[in-house]
């Protein structure tokens, strides 16, 4: 049978189709009776052919075996503890517009002798989620939260954040780190603490405008954060410049956007770079394991410019490995370095903040097996889920594509082998094989056909 034509399924074989267009099981004897290939990819297909699914049904998070249904699991409250009040200090959230889950927040404080105090303020999600807990399980069962274009369920319940969410109440408890940092950008000294804050939350946007007009802090957090990236830059920090887009989607179609580069989007970046290094050299300084990111240098150095250029650093990167112990980050051009301002998001600064709670309240660390053994299980489940994330991007991208079939795209040659050329779109942040002899860094303008859900496939026509 040919999937240009739909048969008439009972609902028995309806379900079984399903669970194979799912993943969650791997035979079909509906579509062995149908003369179809027993995969995946047929089953989807079909199921779009027969119009029992619509163009904005994803089956990747099945596939993959990410969770899909939210954490309902109870939520304790905060309990007194002694905390460094930092209510005096302005601090800011600053997120993309509509961020429902702030974790991160940044603000300084003038110590004199020319060295500013960089405060990051991360929420306190490890206060709520000790190592062990029902809610600590689940998270390191899931990983990490799983953004798709059409929804977003949380590691964590909706109600923990919130009850951490920076900004979301008047003052919030959080766990702050500060580096004392002098005009060049070195670190004089850095500490961690639990803190209390008050927390403006802020859009990218709006921090720009404040950045443009000379407020403070802002022209102080982007000097900081210009001399640390100076300096990591000297340490054979990689930076890589490509196109970056937002991917909404719903029942009724999606929505691909450009997303904007102002310089407080950099600045906001260093910023939690700078929190995860002063982490890692406290965590060193005080012998307590932690979840440590390392990454080897990379086998061999780019030269030149344009997207080819930025295409072929980011293939030269390694993986960035989590281990007990710490060791360079040859990317970011540090020492050392762990992940620390997102702890309601991913698992592993989860880990990060219930070690450096552990040590602050005088309690003994986990040791370097067990923080092991959550890097191996945490890892293992966020990459289902962040592949489920990439897949479904594509997805709802080629939704888009096919919505507007004579739209002529501005493609780049990003990259060559042989005859076969890899083209990028900018607008879309897609890339896709073509055959054609342009040279590296030539702009084509394409059409892209043939739209195909199922196998997530596209055809580009050069115009």
């Amino acid at each position: 049978m040919s999937l240009s034509t739909a048969p008439d399924l009972s609902p028995a074989q309806r379900t079984e189709i399903e669970l194979l267009a799912r993943g969650k099981q791997a035979r079909s004897r509906a579509l062995r009776d149908l003369g179809l290939t027993e995969t995946p990819e047929t089953a989807h297909a079909l199921l779009l052919r027969a119009g029992l699914w619509d163009e904005s049904r994803t089956p990747y998070a099945d596939r993959l075996g990410a969770a899909t249904q939210p954490v309902t699991l109870s939520v304790p409250d905060f309990t007194d503890e002694p905390r460094l009040d930092l209510t005096h200090l302005d601090a800011y959230a600053i997120d993309d517009e509509g961020n429902r889950d702030p974790d991160d927040a940044v603000g300084i404080e003038v110590l004199g002798g020319g060295l500013t105090r960089l405060w990051v303020h991360v929420a306190d999600v490890a206060a709520l989620v000790p190592a062990d807990s029902d809610l600590d399980l689940e998270a390191r069962a899931r990983g990490a939260t799983l953004y798709l274009p059409d929804q977003t369920i949380g590691m964590l319940p909706d109600e923990l954040v919130e009850k951490t969410g920076l900004g979301l109440h008047a003052t919030t408890p959080a766990l702050s780190i500060s580096l004392d940092l002098d005009e060049d950008g070195n670190a004089d000294a850095v500490d961690v603490q639990l803190t209390t804050v008050r927390v403006t939350r802020l859009t990218y946007t709006q921090a720009q405008a404040a950045l443009d007009a000379a407020q403070e802090p802002f022209v102080t957090l982007a000097r900081l954060a210009r001399a640390s990236r100076d300096l990591r830059v000297q340490e054979g920090a990689l930076s890589i410049d490509l196109p970056e887009v937002r991917v909404k989607a719903g029942p009724d179609g999606a929505l691909v956007t450009p997303l904007p580069k102002p310089e407080m989007r950099a600045v906001v970046q260093e910023c939690m770079t700078l929190a995860g290094w002063g982490a890692a050299i406290y965590a060193d300084d005080h012998a307590i394991p932690l979840p440590f990111a390392t990454q080897d240098p990379p086998q061999r150095e780019v030269r030149g410019t344009g997207l080819s250029a930025e295409w072929a650093r980011r293939r030269t990167l390694s993986r960035t490995r989590f281990q007990p112990a710490p060791g360079p980050h040859a990317g970011m051009g540090l020492d050392l370095y762990t992940q620390a301002t997102s702890p309601m998001r991913r698992y592993l600064d989860l880990v990060v903040h219930q070690q450096l709670r552990a040590h602050l309240a005088g309690r003994d660390p986990l040791g370097g097996k067990d923080v092991a053994a959550r890097v191996a299980q945490a890892g293992l489940n966020a990459d289902g889920t962040r592949q489920a994330e990439r897949l479904s991007r594509r997805h709802h991208t080629l939704r888009f594509i096919a919505a507007q079939p004579d739209r002529v795209w501005d493609a780049v040659v990003v990259d060559r082998r042989g005859p076969q050329a890899t083209l990028l779109i900018p607008d879309l942040a897609f890339d896709l094989p073509s055959s054609t002899p342009a040279p590296l860094n030539t702009t084509l303008q394409v059409r892209l056909l043939d739209v195909n859900l199922s196998t997530l496939g596209v055809r580009a026509s050069l115009v």
